[in-house]
């Protein structure tokens, strides 16, 4: 860890809640359903369709409004009413505007690591509503470079870390996503710590833990200042 200079934070549900505004969407979505469909149905059906659309609207509110109302369509069999569709555009833009929730203890860790590091943040989703999370959030100051992603595999974190002149191992990520922010970085030679958060979107679940040296996992954010 001595050899870090650079820091990586993920920010949906690593620095701000995220996760459960969209579960709150999608069972508002599910809702709208109700009377023709089992939730579990419903769900299943959004999830597939998110995954399948994926490598076209990328992560982020846009493209789940956009696989809500192509889900609609299908289950419907085409018979989605336009005032449906009205309902779904009122959920994304509810989603839109959610209030900028900072978790527990990450200003406190932000501010004691600034200028000790060069701090990143390195998050994926939509461009315009990332840039309004982190000029609500009030972080702007602390972060030397902000990269918003299109996906974070590892050719995309290789990619970063070309661009800010910065050897594998001298940069360390920060996530509660095993599957996007620490594999990934743990595969290029970085380093990588894993903050658990409660809930976590199902494409981006992983059960197992990985052994190496270069990993660490802490119960929040504010524990990894006992090591950095």
């Amino acid at each position: 860890m001595n050899s870090i200079h650079t820091i990586a934070f993920d920010a949906d549900d690593t620095l701000w809640i995220n996760e459960p505004y969209f579960q709150e969407a999608e069972a508002a979505f599910c809702r709208l359903f109700e009377n023709d469909h089992p939730y579990p149905f419903v769900a299943g059906e959004l999830l597939t369709t998110e995954i399948c659309n994926l490598h076209l609207y990328g992560y982020g509110i846009k493209g789940f409004m956009l696989c809500m109302a192509e889900t609609a369509v299908r289950i419907s069999h085409g018979r989605a009413p336009l005032s449906l569709m009205s309902e779904i555009l009122a959920i994304g833009h509810d989603l839109l505007q959610k209030p900028v929730e900072l978790l527990e203890g990450v200003t406190e860790t932000l501010n004691a690591l600034t200028g000790k590091y060069r701090l990143i943040a390195a998050t994926k989703g939509d461009l315009l509503d990332q840039e309004r999370k982190l000029k609500k959030s009030g972080l702007l100051a602390c972060f030397h470079h902000i990269e918003i992603m299109s996906d974070k595999k590892t050719e995309d974190y290789r990619k970063l870390m070309d661009h800010l002149d910065c050897r594998p191992e001298h940069f360390l990520m920060i996530g509660n996503s095993m599957k996007s922010d620490i594999l990934p970085v743990l595969e290029t030679g970085g380093y990588a710590a894993y903050v658990p958060y409660h809930v976590t979107w199902a494409h981006e679940q992983h059960d197992d833990t990985p052994e190496s040296e270069r990993f660490m996992q802490v119960k929040n954010i504010r524990e990894l200042l006992k090591f950095l």
